[in-house]
């Protein structure tokens, strides 16, 4: 048995794992805990802080002159078809009005109207496409995405006080909006 390997013997050594745990000794538990800095920072302080906060905030979100750029609705909840043709004739006077801005050339105020003539369009326009029969609508579609994408680009051309491009995007918008309310 001498000379027979070791892992051949009936008993392996046995390996056991030691564990050591380092424990602080009692008196160093006893000590007290880090003290924190006192501040003037109160409850009553703070509460006073979030509540102007929220209410400049309001007054920022809410404000008629800030939110005037943004109208995200895409189509009127509701809208019937009746409702979209009495108001389309209306509308699109509305959009090609900002004829009269362009010429004075006071553009915040041509984009204003612009943006909210454009939008009320946008509803009708789409309303009525959408009750019309499918063979009708992808030619809708495409006249319906000319006139928006350059109701854009005059928005932009205004932004960059471009009066060129401004006439040459209203030019297009007439002669779309034309078209669109020729086939409706």
């Amino acid at each position: 048995m001498a000379l027979a390997p070791w892992f051949v013997q009936s008993s392996p050594p046995y390996l056991s794992p030691t564990f050591i745990c380092h424990l602080k000794p009692s008196f160093l538990l006893r000590e007290n805990p880090e003290k924190v800095p006192k501040s003037n920072f109160t409850r009553r302080i703070g509460a006073i802080a979030t509540m102007a906060k929220v209410l400049l905030a309001r007054e920022a979100i809410f404000n008629v002159k800030i939110a005037n750029g943004f109208d995200l609705k895409m189509v009127a909840p509701g809208q019937t078809l009746e409702e979209a043709e009495s108001g389309i004739r209306g509308h699109a006077l509305a959009l090609l009005q900002v004829k009269a801005l362009i010429e004075s050339e006071a553009w915040k105020d041509m984009q204003k109207a612009l943006r909210k003539s454009s939008s009320l369009l946008k509803q009708d326009i789409y309303t009525i496409i959408q009750s019309k029969p499918g063979s009708m609508r992808p030619q809708l579609r495409k006249l319906y995405s000319n006139l928006f994408n350059n109701v854009t680009r005059l928005d932009y051309a205004a932004r960059d006080n471009d009066a060129t491009q401004v006439w040459e995007y209203y030019e297009k918008i007439a002669i779309t909006l034309d078209d669109i309310l020729s086939r409706i």
